[in-house]
């Protein structure tokens, strides 16, 4: 076979280095970088593709979304529990703030004034105010994983929910990952972390739409009709596969090459992330959050993350992680809960509203929580400071029990005083929703010994 020259076109009339920039597939390392991220599908069935999803509220409601979902909100820098749903009015000046409760739609549950929307669907919704097991770190492993940072380190440690439906799961569309990350780079890491794969490997890694295989969607300036024909689009690869290999440029793709090429030609995942294929109505109850008060080297306030999470469930993913605002508040604690609050306010209850409108609330659990929570005493800048003795959480559908409160504290807001609720108990009912059995199911890990995935049963008074 003759060297192809640098200008030769191959069958759909793209040349070869156009064909290789296609999606920004460039292979200087002898593999497509998005093929790796999907060499896992090689491995799952491909389930029935869903009906196309609703674009308002006004369509017929959808009966079930087909597969069971999580979209897990961390609130980065540990969020004030006091000055959010577990306020003590009736506690001294200088513990309780300048917040005062107001009535949820449930009586005898009240929550933070700062959450008017969210207090009209407390009947769906769960708020948890005795968490336990948090450590004085500032980073999202722990809401990811139930584990600290420390545990199993020696051999990768321990894989986040997503990456572990990844594996157990696997995607319910061959062209959409399970798992997706949306938190943003932020100037202190750990607080734009996804989500890792832990001791599972990179193959269950979340796929993120600011990394670099977002970077392999785009074509580059490849019209959409050099795309219809994906068959023979497929087949000219093969021959210059051939071609490539003869002069040294490409070796060692496999099939998860393909895998990478149906997701560049399905339109699912792309269109999931284009808000421009959103209703209007919908974009603006969500709300966009902003400006970005108080972000620093945190999180924005994006309150249309929460909508693409939406977007991303009803595209096939099954577990979305998002990081939202950053409530590291050593000063100025209020007026940070004042703006970050109404705009999670905003966000969250349209979520949770969507959700339900379209049918799917009973498949998708929602949950808002951070790394720890604050300091019963208001120091002397107006802040709270670290408190990993206790924390909250607000929790919504996935067909868990609505309408509750779980757990106390003391008079001060410092310590749990009634059901004391692990990290981990919640991790677990984070997996039930998901099908999963903690009680039952193990990971085998490098050593060939099997890990439980929590040590923690789920919350009994949800499932």
């Amino acid at each position: 076979m003759t060297r192809p020259s640098k200008r030769r076109a191959y069958c759909d009339g793209i040349s070869r280095r156009g064909f290789l920039q296609l999606g920004g597939l460039w292979t200087t390392a002898g593999y497509l970088g998005l093929a790796d991220l999907f060499r896992i599908e090689a491995r799952a069935a491909q389930a029935a593709r869903e009906t196309d999803r609703a674009q308002s509220g006004n369509r017929p409601r959808k009966q079930g979304l087909g597969h069971k979902a999580v979209i897990n909100v961390f609130l980065g820098g540990g969020p004030p529990h006091q000055d959010m749903f577990d306020l003590k009015p009736e506690a001294p000046a200088e513990i309780r703030g300048e917040f005062k409760p107001i009535e949820t739609n449930v009586p005898g549950i009240w929550i933070g004034e700062c959450f008017p929307r969210l207090a009209k669907l407390m009947d769906k919704a769960v708020i948890i105010r005795s968490i336990v097991g948090a450590v004085d770190r500032h980073e999202s492993f722990q809401c990811f994983t139930g584990w600290t940072p420390d545990n199993l380190r020696s051999i990768g440690g321990r894989p986040s929910l997503g990456a572990v439906v990844s594996k157990l799961n696997g995607p319910v569309d061959p062209a959409v990952p399970p798992f997706v990350g949306l938190a943003p780079k932020t100037g202190h890491a750990p607080w734009g972390d996804p989500g890792g794969v832990g001791f599972l490997g990179a193959a269950y890694a979340p796929f993120r739409p600011d990394g670099p295989a977002m970077t392999n969607m785009t074509l580059n300036g490849v019209t959409l009709d050099q795309w219809n024909d994906r068959r023979g689009l497929l087949a000219s690869f093969d021959h210059m596969r051939r071609d490539l290999d003869a002069d040294g440029t490409l070796t060692g793709v496999d099939a998860a090459t393909q895998k990478a090429f149906e997701v560049l030609t399905s339109s699912r995942l792309l269109d999931a992330l284009d808000l421009s294929k959103e209703d209007p109505a919908i974009i603006q109850r969500y709300g966009d959050g902003k400006p970005y008060n108080y972000q620093y080297d945190g999180a924005p306030t994006a309150n249309d993350h929460l909508l693409i999470a939406r977007r991303l469930i009803e595209a096939g993913v099954r577990c979305v992680t998002l990081s939202y605002g950053r409530w590291d508040s050593h000063g100025q604690n209020f007026d940070l809960v004042r703006d970050h609050g109404s705009k999670l306010d905003q966000a969250l209850s349209a979520l949770i509203e969507d959700l339900d409108q379209r049918g799917l609330l009973d498949d998708v659990a929602v949950i808002a929580w951070g790394e720890f929570g604050r300091t019963p005493r208001i120091n002397n800048q107006a802040g709270r400071d670290h408190w990993p003795p206790v924390s909250c959480a607000f929790l919504a559908g996935g067909g868990l029990r609505g309408g509750q409160v779980i757990g106390s504290t003391n008079r001060l807001g410092e310590y749990a005083k009634d059901r004391p609720v692990h990290v981990q108990e919640v991790l677990a009912t984070l997996y039930h929703v998901l099908g999963i059995d903690t009680t039952s199911t193990t990971l085998q890990d490098p050593t060939g010994r099997p890990q439980y995935l929590v040590e923690k049963p789920p919350i009994r008074e949800l499932i």
